[in-house]
């Protein structure tokens, strides 16, 4: 049996992945007034959020390291096994979140939660790689990127219905599920890398592995090898990798300030309660859905005009930045909330559209047994950089103004832009030093 186009199935399963590891990751936002209700009833406003602020930033702390840890998974046992346990441990402590009791539970199962759900990435990023010649790469990262705006737009109004029918508890248990039953179509679907794949035809084994090689500098000095895979040490000693990582540990936290706090600053700014968080807080997720889908297709279309991997990756990321930046600003006075959500769809529309391109650059720069490496290094960057910004929210907004964290949001947007113009003078295949 052989499947046409088996490349795009694999990058849609990764995709769908996503979908569901933000609807996982999103239920604790969107449930949380019917949660605090339920088990803090006696805390005001302002101990709510700081609870609500540090269950999060345990589930970010725990995220940042289990991308290091999966990078590593990844690179060790391969794709096919490492999402089987990235995903299969982040339904089960999806699925505990049912029997909290408080802060201390429900941190615990944020932070299983937050250690496995990392692995969507590394893994992704590392899929990518195996599965699609350098030019089709940023619009597969634009696919599977457009699943985490996909899963913010289908997380929200689906928890708020489920509430209607199931207690919060029951909703946790519900969601969790849908992971597990992801693991039958990916098991039976991808068996094997490209190379040795025995469902993939001929064309697409010879399209996918030409056009890899095609974007390598083949030298003698990787040892034979036409891929330079660096030890741990010799990556981080690159300052084309630190631009990689800093460029993320900047950027990722815009996008967290929203995962995070859509829920809550529609709760708070317009005391909205679930049912109409879920009819107004999906629409940011368009935006970026969108963004994802742009910023894929405008670099795929740059690269096949001509253009260098170096000049499409850079105008592509900068363009997302420069969009986000008057977005933000203008956040702090939108008026109504449709105003206030339809700005918040601009912001994650620039997101996308640069952080797929940010996101590619390790399959860019270096061979694919050190992808995974640095694509973990990048995510745990990104998300330390994102628990400084939520453990500040708290404070930053505790008289209900939120524009000082719009403003920190559009100074990161400029240091992100930087670190890849300054630190990444040529993006192109790395070579081994002299």
């Amino acid at each position: 049996m052989k499947i046409n186009g088996l490349r795009w199935w694999v990058i849609a399963l990764i995709a769908l992945a996503t979908i569901i590891n933000y609807i996982d990751r999103q239920a604790l936002s969107v449930l949380w007034p019917d949660i605090v209700e339920d088990l803090f009833p006696d805390k005001d406003a302002l101990e709510r959020k700081q609870i609500y602020a540090n269950i999060s930033i345990v589930f970010v702390f725990a995220y940042a390291f289990g991308q290091a840890i999966f990078g590593k998974i990844f690179d060790w046992v391969g794709t096919r096994i490492g999402f089987v346990l990235s995903i299969g441990v982040w339904s089960l402590a999806t699925v505990a979140h049912a029997f909290a009791q408080g802060v201390l539970s429900f941190s615990f199962f944020r932070a299983i939660l937050g250690i496995a759900e990392a692995g969507n990435w590394p893994g992704a990023a590392k899929g990518n790689a195996e599965w699609f010649p350098t030019k089709e790469r940023a619009l597969a990262q634009g696919i599977f990127n457009s699943g985490a705006a996909i899963g913010g737009i289908v997380a929200i109004p689906l928890i708020a219905l489920l509430t209607i029918y199931f207690s919060w508890q029951m909703v946790f248990v519900v969601v969790g599920l849908a992971g597990f039953l992801w693991l039958v179509p990916w098991l039976i679907l991808v068996k094997a890398p490209p190379g040795s794949h025995p469902w993939i035809t001929a064309e697409e084994r010879e399209y996918i592995l030409t056009g890899q090689r095609a974007s390598s500098q083949q030298t003698d000095d990787n040892g034979g090898d036409d891929e330079y895979n660096p030890s741990t040490a010799e990556l981080l000693g690159r300052k084309q990798s630190w631009g990689v990582i800093i460029a993320s540990a900047a950027i990722d936290p815009i996008w967290w300030l929203f995962v995070f706090w859509i829920p809550i600053y529609l709760n708070e700014v317009y005391a909205m309660d679930v049912k109409s968080i879920g009819i107004y807080g999906w629409v940011p997720y368009v935006g970026a859905m969108f963004g994802a889908w742009f910023g894929g297709l405008l670099a795929q279309n740059r690269l096949k005009a001509g253009w260098s991997t170096d000049k499409t990756r850079k105008l592509t990321i900068t363009l997302g930045c420069l969009i986000m930046l008057p977005a933000l600003l203008a956040m702090a006075n939108p008026g109504a909330p449709v105003i206030a959500v339809l700005i918040m769809a601009v912001i994650l529309f620039g997101f996308q559209t640069a952080i797929g391109n940010v996101q590619t650059l390790p399959s860019d720069l270096l061979g694919k047994k050190a992808v995974g490496t640095l694509s973990g290094f990048s995510g745990m960057a990104a998300k330390l950089g994102a628990v400084g910004l939520t453990s500040l929210v708290p404070y930053l907004t505790a008289d209900g103004n939120y524009t000082p964290a719009f403003v920190i949001g559009a100074s990161l947007a400029i240091i992100a832009m930087a670190a890849i113009w300054v630190l990444i003078p040529k993006i192109e295949p790395l070579k081994k030093p002299e």
